[in-house]
C-alpha cells in the first residue's frame, strides 16, 4: 500500500517525492537554511517549484552552499560566471538580489534573534497549522506572509511578495498545510 501524499506532489518524480516526506511543512530553525530557502523561492518566481528542486545542488555550487559571507563578497565576476552557468536559473535580477540578501541576512543576523527570530516573529515562533483537505484549499497568501513580505521589502529584499512569502513559509514550516488525508497531516 502506498502512502497518500498532498495532491500536488508529482508521485512519478522521486525528487518531489522526497521534497514532500522529508522537507515540505518541516520547521526550519538554522538561520542559513532560512536564507538559503528564501533565495530558492526568489529564483522560483514564475517557475515550477520541482524546477527549483531539480537544479538545487547546481545552486548550492554555484552559491557556496548558500554560505551568506561568501555570496556577501560576489562582485562582477561572480555575476558573470553564474550568468553563464547551465546549472541555475540565470536571471540577473535574480542572481543580485541573492547576493544583496546576503549582505542583508548579515545585517539582521548582528541583530538580536538574528534572522531566525526576523523570519519566524510573523507567526509568533509557532508553526501556524491548517487543515485542508485538498491543496487547492490552502491559501496563496495571507495576513502573516503579507506581513512577512512588508518586512523583507522594507529592508531590501527582493523578489518576495505575498504570495512568494507565503510558499516559503509552507516550504520552512512556518505554515503547516498538508491535506487531511496525507500521511504527513499531524492534526495540532
Amino acid at each position: 500500500m502506498t502512502e497518500k501524499r498532498c495532491g500536488w506532489v508529482l508521485e512519478s518524480d522521486p525528487i518531489y517525492v522526497a521534497y514532500h516526506d522529508k522537507e515540505w511543512g518541516v520547521p526550519v530553525h538554522d538561520a542559513r537554511e532560512l536564507w538559503e530557502l528564501l533565495c530558492l523561492e526568489g529564483f522560483q518566481a514564475g517557475l515550477s517549484w520541482i524546477t527549483i528542486l531539480r537544479k538545487r545542488a547546481a545552486f548550492r555550487e554555484a552559491f557556496c552552499g548558500f554560505d551568506p559571507v561568501q555570496v556577501a563578497a560576489f562582485g562582477d565576476d561572480d555575476i558573470a560566471r553564474l550568468m553563464a552557468n547551465p546549472g541555475i536559473v540565470r536571471a540577473r535580477a535574480k542572481i543580485i538580489a541573492t547576493i544583496e540578501s546576503a549582505r542583508l541576512f548579515q545585517a539582521i543576523e548582528k541583530e538580536v534573534g538574528g534572522f531566525h527570530d526576523f523570519i519566524w516573529s510573523v507567526v509568533g515562533g509557532n508553526p501556524i497549522h491548517n487543515h485542508p483537505v485538498s491543496f487547492r484549499d490552502a491559501p496563496t497568501k495571507s495576513a502573516e506572509s503579507e506581513e512577512l513580505a512588508r518586512k523583507l521589502k522594507a529592508r531590501g529584499f527582493k523578489f518576495c511578495g505575498p504570495v512568494i512569502c507565503y510558499a516559503y513559509m509552507q516550504a520552512a514550516g512556518l505554515v503547516i498545510d498538508h491535506e487531511t488525508s496525507c500521511h504527513r497531516y499531524e492534526p495540532a
